[in-house]
C-alpha cells in the first residue's frame, strides 16, 4: 500500500476511532466502525449493550452501521468497512452479504476475528464433493488489517484495564494485556 492510500485509510479508521472512544466513555467495548463510499461516511456503529441487564452479542459496531446505512437508503458504492477491531464472523457475514467488499480494520480480534477465514471452505457437501455456497463463492474481498492498530489497542487496553465483565478472563483480554 502506499502512502496516499495509507493516509486515505487512516482518515477515516480515526473516524471510527472517535466511535470507539465514545463507546468507551460509556462503559462499552470500544468499537467503532463508519461506512464510507466515495469520500463520504454513509453509516455509523459503535457497539452497545456489552454490558448490563440488555447485554448481548447482536448490537456490534458493524452491525449497527449497517443498519444506519440500510435507514439512509443504502447510498453509495463500492462501500468500505472500517472497524477498530477485526470483524467477528457475524460481521464479516452480515458485510459481504450487504455487497461490502472492502473491510478495513485496526487491532486484531484473535479470538473471534473472522477476515482470516477463508470464505472458500466449504459450508454444504454435493455428492461427496466440498462446494462454496454461491452467495461467497465469487466474491472478491479486500481486508486491509492494522490501519491505526495503536491508537485501537490503545482504546481496548484501556476497557481491559478497567473493572469491566465483558470478555473478561479470555483470550482476547489476555492477548491485548500483553500487545504491543
Amino acid at each position: 500500500m502506499d502512502e496516499k492510500e495509507r493516509r486515505y485509510h487512516e482518515k477515516w479508521m480515526a473516524q471510527a476511532l472517535g466511535l470507539a472512544k465514545k463507546a468507551l466513555a460509556a462503559g462499552q467495548f470500544p468499537v467503532g466502525c463508519v461506512l464510507v463510499s466515495r469520500d463520504e461516511i454513509v453509516g455509523v456503529g459503535s457497539r452497545l449493550n456489552s454490558n448490563g441487564a440488555l447485554q448481548n452479542e447482536l448490537d456490534h459496531a458493524e452491525i449497527l452501521a449497517l443498519r444506519d446505512w440500510v435507514s439512509r437508503g443504502r447510498p453509495g458504492q463500492k462501500v468500505i468497512a472500517y472497524s477498530t477491531l477485526e470483524p467477528c464472523l457475524m460481521c464479516a457475514g452480515a458485510l459481504l452479504i450487504s455487497g461490502i467488499r472492502s473491510i478495513v480494520f485496526g487491532y486484531e480480534d484473535v479470538m473471534g476475528g473472522a477476515c482470516g477465514l477463508d470464505k472458500y471452505v466449504p459450508f454444504s457437501a454435493s455428492k461427496g464433493k466440498a462446494v462454496c455456497a454461491p452467495l461467497y463463492r465469487d466474491a472478491q474481498v479486500k481486508v486491509i488489517p492494522g490501519i491505526l492498530r495503536n491508537e485501537s489497542l490503545a482504546l481496548f487496553k484501556a476497557y481491559f484495564n478497567k473493572n469491566n465483565n465483558y470478555l473478561k478472563n479470555t483470550l482476547l483480554e489476555e492477548y491485548t494485556l500483553k500487545a504491543k
